[in-house]
């Protein structure tokens, strides 16, 4: 062997050896599985928030987009060790069932209806409740997730408030996240119930608008649990707590809060409030 082919072949080998020590490394790099809300995921935080946590603790977070009633479940199951959802009665509900031994609030933002230019149900204004009161009465298209989600949710709470039998002959329900259930009303000339983070972040407004926000009831809070061990003995809930421990600290705070699409805060850190 010549001395350029053992040069050579030495550096193929400390590539390989680099390559593998890497491998071993993300191998052996801690994680941890979080469900949460696709408005989380949809909104770009999570592409913001976790590589700052990571860079603070080495660990690894999964995470598993869901609705909030499916969120839960799968913390039910013992699925993942951290949820970080938007639905605070079905979160307290969680907690006394003994799933988790306690919920954080962590930050907020607010839902918005949005619909077509023109505003057919002429429901534009600051009352979410007569503004659903109007699109029903005009039978104007609305898409509903339908889901189960902490948005689905709101959305059935006003309109309970709203006091109709029925909800219009253009309600829909997709059983989908919240960025298809836009693509749907987009198409579709309809009207929605979607949180502000999303509808920042969605591309595909085509001629949707926001037409109702500023209603104190459109307040969405987010909580974050850790899922009791003593449930699911399997549960990471030490790692778990380093996140809840983190994203409450002044740091994951001000991470939060640093999340901006064109200059606009999408969320607001309120932990310690």
């Amino acid at each position: 062997m010549t001395r350029r082919q053992h040069l050579i072949s030495l550096a193929s080998l400390l590539a390989v050896a680099l390559t593998l020590g890497s491998s071993v490394a993300q191998a052996q790099a801690p994680s941890i599985v979080m469900a949460s809300t696709t408005s989380t995921e949809q909104s770009g935080l999570f592409s913001h928030l976790l590589p700052a946590f990571k860079q603070a603790t080495g660990i690894d977070v999964k995470v598993v987009a869901l609705g909030t009633g499916q969120a839960l479940d799968t913390g039910r199951r013992g699925d993942a060790d951290v949820l970080f959802v938007h639905d605070q009665v079905a979160e307290e509900k969680f907690v006394a069932e003994g799933f988790s031994l306690k919920r954080l609030p962590v930050m907020y933002n607010d839902f918005v209806l949005v619909g077509p230019a023109n505003d057919p149900a002429k429901a534009r204004g600051k009352d979410i409740v007569s503004a659903l009161q109007k699109v029903a009465n005009t039978q104007a298209g609305f898409v509903s997730r339908g889901d189960k989600s902490g948005t689905h949710a709101a959305e059935l709470r006003f309109w309970k408030q709203a006091s109709l039998n029925n909800k219009g002959a253009g309600y829909k329900e997709c059983g989908c996240g919240m960025g298809p259930a836009l693509n749907i009303a987009s198409s579709t000339g309809a009207y929605a119930l979607t949180d502000r983070g999303t509808w920042l972040n969605f591309k595909n407004r085509q001629d949707l608008q926001i037409l109702v926000e500023g209603d104190k009831s459109l307040f969405n809070q987010y909580g974050v649990m850790v899922v009791n061990p003593a449930k699911h003995p399997h549960v990471k809930a030490d790692l778990a707590q380093k996140f809840v421990d983190w994203v409450v600290s002044p740091a994951g705070q001000a991470s939060i809060n640093g999340y901006k699409i064109g200059g606009e805060q999408l969320f607001f850190a309120n932990a310690h409030k």
